[in-house]
């Protein structure tokens, strides 16, 4: 079932203009004249300026309130906009005219886009077509991005203009919508909810039903901009679900209470777990809670077929040694890395622990560094990436952007896996070749790789471009939801 929302009841509530005044005894009701016992336009009823507006377009209607006073009252009447289409330039001197129409309108639009005009964004400018353009914009040319503080700024107005929009919408009004669905559910089974903005709060689940509760099959609950240490759903709340087959979670909610929780044997058997590991969940809760490996092991016996889904977005190689317990029943894991890179260690231990269940292994990193891709195979004997295509015998996707992978290393897996690995990902800019490879006149390297490849996976394969597997990736948590539905589906 697929729920859309909108501020359109609270829009109608919303007292027409004047009323507030009149009441408060500030001014006429509408309906009377509000500029003295001057006769003309500004003496009209208040609904009858909204009438005439209503046939105008959105700037003849803002001209137009420059008649008086009153007017431009008339002019943020709810019904005259239902939708609301900004564009703006990224810069400063944009904030005071969104901060004006967002604390005017952001209550009451039923449908808002905003764009904001990116076009300056390389070469520095700050809008307006002069602009200075960066040092090094020769290397924009040549498909590098320069990096300058214009460009940094750039950046920083433009999430404060995004913020400014964003913080301006009322959820109010629709998380109470959202819970009087809830308490009105007669046969709810799936019930999903990712970073729906707040939209969800500790309280909605307590609109269920025991029934319904008892009931649901499909929980999941994400919202990594939760404030403090406050969670959506608690081990106690939890209990209610006791026929829950598919769960997903921030990581820092699913504690050992709630393992202890789902392995009791009043709890159907669960199938499906998926945890996203965020950096900003971990700045703000701690992990002091989360499930030990005697947990995991109490769960897994009560649940047989388990299997775990976890993404984890810039998480330190450390924590990720403290999270990832023996006795994950790991199916999938997705790296995705803005900041922090993860170690040969963790790929390592991955490759050693989940062996048996491990069929899904994404290594993404964006982390813009001058000295080039980390390379996971540094004073190591082995590659890592080699060693988990030989371990995880059940492998059947590998993609990797943003990691230094060798030649010879990307034709060892292909051969040690073959035609099960459905799916091999590597982009064009994280293969790199050792001199031995460049030095032999006779072979082309890139000719050769695309060849050996190939043959070990028994169909045609090549590189990537590097936008061609970001538009797979793009936005680390819309894939992880879209990936966490799909995974839970397969139950």
């Amino acid at each position: 079932m697929l729920l859309f929302l909108s501020q359109e009841a609270e829009a109608k509530a919303r007292p027409r203009p004047g009323a507030a005044a009149a009441a408060a005894g500030l001014g006429p009701a509408p309906g009377m004249a509000v500029c003295g016992e001057a006769v003309g336009a500004g003496s009209l009823p208040s609904e009858l300026v909204v009438h005439i507006f209503s046939f105008l377009a959105g700037p003849d209607r803002l001209r137009a309130s420059a008649a008086c006073s009153h007017w431009r009252e008339c002019l943020f009447y709810p019904a005259l906009w239902p939708r609301l289409r900004l564009s703006l330039r990224v810069s400063p001197a944009e904030r005071p005219r969104l901060d004006f129409l967002m604390r005017k309108c952001g209550w009451f639009v039923r449908e808002l886009r905003v764009q904001f005009a990116a076009d300056n964004y390389l070469g520095g400018g700050g809008g307006g077509g002069g602009g200075g353009v960066c040092e090094g914009a020769a290397a924009a040319a040549e498909g590098e991005t320069p990096l300058c503080p214009r460009w940094l700024d750039l950046l920083r107005t433009y999430l404060e203009l995004v913020l400014c929009v964003l913080s301006s919408v009322r959820n109010n009004r629709i998380q109470q919508l959202f819970e009087e669905i809830l308490a009105n559910s007669r046969q709810l089974k799936w019930l999903s909810c990712g970073f729906m903005l707040q939209i969800v709060t500790p309280t909605s689940l307590s609109s269920l039903s025991n029934p319904i509760a008892n009931t649901m099959e499909h929980l999941s609950l994400l919202d990594n901009h939760i404030p403090g240490n406050t969670t959506l759903i608690t081990a106690v709340e939890l209990e209610r679900f006791v026929n829950l087959r598919s769960l997903a979670l921030d990581f820092c909610d699913f504690t050992a209470e709630m393992a202890r929780v789902l392995a009791d044997s009043n709890h159907v058997p669960l199938h499906r777990l998926s945890l996203l590991v965020h950096k900003i969940s971990i700045m703000h809760k701690s992990l002091e809670n989360m499930p030990e490996d005697e947990n995991w092991k109490a769960l897994t016996r009560n649940s047989t077929n388990l299997r775990v889904y976890i993404m984890a977005f810039d998480i330190k190689s450390d924590d990720m040694l403290r999270i990832l317990k023996p006795s994950i029943p790991l199916e999938r894991i997705h790296f995705d890395s803005y900041i922090t890179c993860v170690s040969g260690a963790v790929v390592d231990l991955i490759s050693r622990q989940y062996d048996k269940f491990l069929t899904h292994f994404i290594l993404m990193n964006d982390v813009i560094d001058m000295s080039g891709f980390p390379d996971l195979s540094d004073n190591r004997n082995e590659d890592p990436l080699v060693l988990l295509a030989w371990r995880c015998t059940r492998l059947s996707l590998l993609a990797v952007h943003g990691y230094t992978v060798w030649a010879h290393n990307l034709i060892a897996i292909a051969r040690l896996r073959g035609s099960d690995l459905k799916v091999l990902e590597v982009t064009e800019e994280s293969i790199d070749f050792d001199q031995g490879e460049l030095a032999d006149q006779d072979v082309d390297p890139v000719h050769n790789l695309i060849e050996q490849v190939s043959l070990g996976l028994g169909r045609p394969w090549h590189a990537v471009m590097d936008i061609e597997l970001l538009s797979v990736f793009t936005e680390p948590t819309h894939h992880f939801y879209r990936e966490m539905q799909s995974f839970s589906e397969g139950i």
